[in-house]
């Protein structure tokens, strides 16, 4: 009876010890005193050495240092977030030092470790953006050296990867940096309106134009002009943007005299603009004009390992305006994070952090706060995809719904309704896997279909 006793109790430390590794990686366990209860795997192999129970953690973590920030942070019973040299003296520690039962008599602590290396070897900021990716690394360098010549700049990217920018710090590291950097986005309005936001309008022009206005390039006069989706600019507009280029003159919508601007243009679109020429929706001269360096900004999806480095900085940026304050991320919720491909780029991530905030409590990001786009195994989201039509509407199923009893549906919801909206506490009250469930609430209409922008 002992040993039953002894093997439940065994396997249960393991359970928590598990559970622990899930929600806090690298973490300890430590008493009123500061001893060590239980440490992860992730731990000891972070520290480099064997965690052992009992053993004082100022003392394994911090050793014989003079300035001990962490320690004495806890003695006081505060909650505490510092860097200190790592034991195996290897790079830095991130330490996080959480008390449980309040500051006054905490029962205990738990304590969160992260390796700063990565950041303080390999990571670069530069000019607001983040990346430990050599060829995102190679980008800069080349933004360095262009930003110096007063040559058109075409940077192709996808929707939300950091067109915008790139193209500020051209304009910040250049010779027109005390100048007037100007943005718009030429996807964003009808011809007439953009024509009139480029170039400016006269008195009487057209119906409301009550004064003169200038445009953005009489604006951006001796500094920079970002030019956003530029392959969607209409044809008509297209030729008056080409005699800028050539002469430095424009003329404002319904004026007879033309105004000429000082203003470096950088250009920025998603779509090849050789096929974009090529089927007659873009001037071929214009093309050249403006691609004289053409500049390349991978989609997230190729720099996977930013994904972690960004999730990090963006939330360090986020908490200061949040009610939730995220201290750690699950490994659960990093998995999920570096498997999904990010269509929406960086502009996804931060909404997807923004729903975590929402959704989730604590101060860990878990796996459960994420969307369920995040959650969705990679074959059910390209089949989604491929579901979805060129104008963006869904396609309709070639056979007719199958009849669905509705004792099923009831089932799902009431389970749903008892987890609390967590499909994974479903699956299991269901007795399914995730994946089946999120397959059946699909069939039964419990999911709303996403719209494709």
């Amino acid at each position: 009876m002992a040993r039953v006793e002894k093997r439940d109790q065994g396997e249960n430390e393991a359970l928590l010890l598990g559970a622990l590794a899930e929600l806090g990686g690298a973490a300890l366990v430590l008493d009123a005193e500061l001893r060590i209860v239980a440490a992860t795997a992730q731990a000891e192999a972070l520290v480099g050495f064997e965690l052992t129970r009992g053993a004082l953690a100022p003392k394994l973590l911090c050793g014989s240092a003079k300035a001990r920030p962490v320690a004495e942070a806890m003695a006081a019973g505060r909650a505490v977030s510092a860097s200190i040299a790592s034991p195996s003296g290897r790079g830095t520690l991130r330490v996080q030092a959480l008390p449980m039962g309040g500051p006054q008599a905490p029962r205990g602590w738990v304590m969160l470790l992260a390796s700063e290396a990565g950041v303080a070897e390999g990571a670069e900021l530069f000019h607001g953006m983040w990346t430990g990716d050599v060829a995102t690394k190679r980008l800069f360098r080349w933004i360095e050296r262009v930003a110096r010549s007063d040559a058109t700049v075409l940077v192709r990217g996808e929707t939300g990867s950091g067109k915008e920018r790139v193209a500020e710090a051209i304009h910040h590291l250049s010779p027109r940096a005390k100048g007037p950097f100007r943005a718009i986005n030429c996807a964003a309005m009808p011809q007439a309106l953009l024509e009139s936001e480029l170039f400016g309008h006269v008195k009487g022009a057209f119906t409301g134009a009550v004064r003169d206005t200038e445009g953005h390039f009489a604006a951006a006069d001796g500094g920079t002009l970002f030019l956003d989706e530029v392959a969607e600019m209409p044809l008509e507009v297209q030729a008056k943007m080409l005699r800028v280029l050539e002469t430095h003159e424009f003329l404002p919508v319904g004026g007879r005299d033309t105004r000429t601007a000082d203003v470096r243009i950088v250009a920025a679109t998603h779509r090849a603009l050789r096929k974009e020429v090529e089927e007659g929706r873009f001037r071929a001269d214009l093309m050249y004009r403006l691609r004289v360096i053409p500049l390349y900004l991978p989609p997230l999806r190729e720099r996977i390992g930013d994904v972690l480095l960004l999730t990090e900085k963006l939330v360090e940026s986020m908490n200061p305006a949040q009610d939730r304050q995220i201290l750690r991320i699950s490994p659960g919720a990093v998995a999920a994070l570096t498997r999904y491909d990010w269509p929406g780029n960086i502009r996804e991530l931060r909404n997807v952090l923004s729903f975590a905030y929402v959704i989730g409590e604590g101060p860990v990001l878990l796996e459960a706060d994420l969307p369920p786009e995040i959650l969705e195994p990679a074959a059910e989201r390209q089949a989604d995809r491929r579901e979805v039509a060129p104008t963006g509407a869904r396609v309709a199923p070639e056979e007719p719904p199958r009849e669905v009893p509705s004792a099923e549906l009831e089932r799902i919801r009431r389970a749903l309704d008892r987890s609390s909206g967590s499909r994974a506490r479903a699956a299991k009250i269901l007795g399914m896997s995730r994946v089946t469930l999120w397959r059946r609430m699909k069939e039964l209409g419990l999911v709303p279909v996403r719209q494709l922008p």
